[in-house]
């Protein structure tokens, strides 16, 4: 076990959080995180309605007794959604970790996190953002460097500088990611100064996400240049897997298309039919350089287990050395 300010404050036993994604992170995913020691967050964006993601938030609670989080998205969206109704529903189930990412700090919502006794989770892109949220009353910070699956952020800091300089910047204790598949990207994230990695991209590859099996072959096959960087144009940078949709977007992109010409290739219903059909080049999939280390489908369990002891073996065989 790998104690760290992080594990302490959320109640977890080991120091890894499974990032929340659209169409992906439901009820049963999550909670296999939860259950094999870590912590997963479901992402409330999911779920079009209060209902709808009470429901999802009743199986959670039955399938898993450990903690979890919820994420509440702060992205531009095509649907509009009402936070606080998420928020309702967290507060009906006594849930106390909540997550917030996206362009700006929810201001308007720090209150009602603090009023119900919730830990605040800040997922940001650099030094002045975690700044902020410090000063806002948040609990702890997450910050992904450039190397990371989904949005990068316009900054461009890969994960070996980013972590330390905001662990540098604030008192909180961060959680760190970009990058990391394995063992020795956690290691390397506690000696950044991170009281815990994220990840992503990884989890993809494992038998309980619910994405096709295909999409899952071509994670293993992918390599660490199958990457690329679109919608950046839009001023919402994405790292994604280099398919045919995200090679479309792009070309849209550099011919300074209409907004929703390029809406068409990245929409999420695209993207949703690929992870359920298994159409490779259908829809934009977020997908971190870190693809390179995936080798293998595991449980979410063997993996969690895999990676902290593999943790433990690189920081033991430093010591060694020292």
């Amino acid at each position: 076990m790998l104690k760290t300010r992080v594990t302490e404050m959320l109640g977890i036993d080991y120091p890894l959080i499974g990032g929340a994604m659209m169409w992906i992170s439901n009820a049963e995913y999550v909670s296999a995180m939860s259950n094999a020691g870590g912590m997963g967050i479901i992402a409330s964006a999911n779920y079009p309605s209060k209902d709808a993601f009470a429901a999802a938030i009743g199986k959670m609670k039955h399938l898993t007794d450990k903690p979890f989080g919820v994420n509440i998205n702060l992205f531009p969206a095509m649907r509009q959604i009402d936070n606080n109704e998420y928020i309702d529903v967290m507060a009906d189930y006594g849930l106390k970790i909540v997550e917030t990412s996206g362009h700006h700090a929810p201001e308007e919502l720090v209150g009602r996190f603090k009023d119900l006794g919730m830990t605040w989770i800040h997922k940001c892109v650099g030094v002045r953002y975690a700044k902020k949220v410090e000063e806002m009353g948040a609990d702890i910070v997450t910050v992904v460097g450039y190397e990371n699956g989904g949005a990068t952020g316009m900054l461009d800091i890969g994960t070996l500088v980013l972590v330390p300089v905001v662990v540098d910047a604030v008192r909180l204790p961060v959680i760190g990611g970009g990058g990391v598949a394995d063992g020795r990207g956690l290691a390397a994230i506690l000696a950044l100064g991170g009281s815990a990695a994220i990840m992503g991209t990884r989890l993809l590859a494992t038998q309980e996400a619910p994405i096709h099996e295909e999409i899952k072959k071509a994670l293993v096959n992918a390599s660490e240049t199958d990457t690329m960087l679109i919608m950046r144009s839009l001023k919402a940078t994405h790292r994604v897997l280099a398919n045919q949709a995200a090679r479309d977007c792009l070309a849209l992109e550099e011919s300074k298309a209409d907004f929703m010409k390029i809406y068409e290739v990245i929409k999420g219903e695209n993207a949703k039919r690929m992870f359920d059909k298994g159409e490779i080049d259908s829809g934009i999939l977020a997908c971190g350089q870190g693809v390179g280390l995936v080798h293998d489908i595991p449980s979410i369990k063997d993996l969690f287990d895999r990676i902290v002891k593999q943790a433990a073996e690189v920081i033991a065989g430093l010591m060694k050395k020292i």
